[in-house]
């Protein structure tokens, strides 16, 4: 068994890891969509480092869009083999992929129209029709079953907590009278974060073990913190007559922001001020997990026996069309937006930013990773002038990042993770930018794990 590394490497976006089998074939783990800056994120995802044609299966760990928003590229040149999630990342997966090909679409639009007047136009990374080929060969398996992605090569599910339907990824071949395994964390979530199970560990005892390590050089603040410092921040924004607007993945972000806000609502604690969430694809989201109770904690469980929907808030209100988006705009009482994409890079929440982050009454709320590159990185580094549609804008809004709300595991999380789960052979380091990479590799090894590696884009292992 082969490893070649060809995303997520020193980067924590475009998750894609390649496995050759003894035979030759070829598995992907995780098919994502490079994020950052144009040029470079248009040339990653557009350079495939295989035929597609020659892959045999892929295994997604779950449905954020740097997981799994690059398949219909391959799709399009040629990729026909089964994609395997759990059952709720299949469901979240076809909706992202549809989602994310029609902002694409319109983004090329809106760019093409007002600010490249005379100069080359924009051209959309992939149309409608190449995300439905991708969603066409969607297969959902169960959390903890083992099942043949080729003979001679099994593979198993394990809930990782992360988002709803997440899992790590158990591979294990048979080939000439002897075994190899590979696991693979996915992104591993956080103890008792709402609404999800906590991660379980994947089988112990694998020869190799390919970790993400997002937030390798911090832990974040406690959870049970959060909620007061959520309440702070709306009771401030509201007595300076200002909104507030929230980039959060439709995915997950969206739905842990809606449950804490209903606490905040039942608790007594949340001012009079109405909830839009901006985002249909949150929306869509927010159904599929109301579909899927089997990956809720018990808390969640309970709250749905109380109220039929853990999501229950009057104050919510959807927004569906693009004019009900751009008419939140016009409004000039305080409120809350929550808009995707995440990381500020395309989607409803550049609209908001555009209107927005010149208004000093009005917070930036950011609650999850920022990648290198992004808007939303700038925006959480504290530039005071950023790009959005490529135009200048000055950034007199207050910005204030939660990291408390990441469904990603802390330093110390992960790696006791990884304590109860450790495996036999080499530790791959992915899905972390290098500095974090590096404090992680020196943190886990003072806790025993000897050979703990840094791949580097386009790096080959043998198993």
């Amino acid at each position: 068994m082969k490893l070649h590394f060809h995303g997520a490497a020193r980067t924590v976006t475009g998750s894609l890891h390649i496995v050759e089998t003894a035979r030759g074939e070829i598995v992907l783990l995780d098919c994502g969509l490079f994020q950052g800056r144009r040029a470079e994120a248009r040339e990653r995802n557009t350079t495939l480092p295989i035929e597609p044609a020659r892959v045999k299966a892929v295994l997604l760990s779950h449905a954020h869009i740097d997981h799994i928003g690059n398949l219909p590229t391959w799709a399009a040149r040629g990729l026909r083999c089964p994609v395997y999630g759990t059952a709720a990342t299949v469901d979240l997966a076809a909706l992202l992929l549809r989602d994310s090909a029609h902002i694409q679409v319109l983004d090329a639009l809106h760019i093409n129209r007002k600010y490249r007047r005379g100069e080359e136009s924009v051209v959309p990374l992939y149309q409608p029709e190449d995300a439905e080929r991708a969603i066409a060969l969607l297969r959902g398996s169960p959390y903890r079953e083992w099942f043949d992605v080729l003979p001679g090569l099994r593979t198993r599910f394990s809930d990782a907590g992360h988002i709803l339907g997440s899992a790590s990824i158990t591979l294990e071949e048979r080939a000439n009278g002897s075994a190899k395994r590979l696991a693979f964390t996915g992104d591993a979530g956080r103890p008792d974060s709402p609404i999800l199970k906590d991660p379980e560990p994947f089988p112990a005892g694998a020869d190799v073990v390919i970790s993400e390590c997002t937030y390798g050089d911090r832990d974040h603040p406690p959870q049970h913190e959060l909620p007061e410092e959520l309440r702070r921040i709306l009771y401030r924004t509201v007595a300076r007559g200002g909104r507030v607007i929230i980039p959060a993945f439709a995915v997950g972000r969206t739905q842990t922001l809606m449950y804490a806000l209903r606490e905040l609502h039942d608790a007594g604690k949340l001012p009079e001020l109405p909830v839009y969430v901006d985002s249909p694809l949150a929306t869509g989201a927010t159904e599929v997990f109301t579909r899927h109770p089997e990956c809720y904690d018990a808390a969640a469980m309970a709250a749905l026996r109380q109220d039929g929907s853990i999501f229950a808030l009057n104050g919510f209100t959807a927004t569906r069309s693009t004019e009900e988006s751009k008419a939140l705009n016009d409004k000039r009482e305080p409120c809350v937006i929550i808009a995707a994409s995440g990381m500020c890079e395309a989607g409803r929440i550049l609209h908001h930013l555009e209107r927005g982050l010149g208004n000093p009454r009005n917070t930036i709320l950011m609650v999850g990773f920022q990648a290198e590159n992004t808007l939303g990185r700038r925006l959480a580094d504290g530039l005071k002038t950023v790009r959005v549609f490529g135009q200048e804008q000055f950034v007199r809004a207050e910005v204030v990042a939660l990291d408390g709300f990441s469904a990603h595991a802390g330093q110390s999380e992960l790696a006791a993770y990884l304590e109860r789960c450790r495996g036999n052979g080499p530790l791959f380091l992915v899905h972390g930018e290098e500095p974090r990479a590096l404090a992680f590799k020196e943190f886990i090894q003072r806790r025993g794990f000897a050979d703990v590696r840094i791949p580097g884009q386009g790096e080959e292992f043998k198993v």
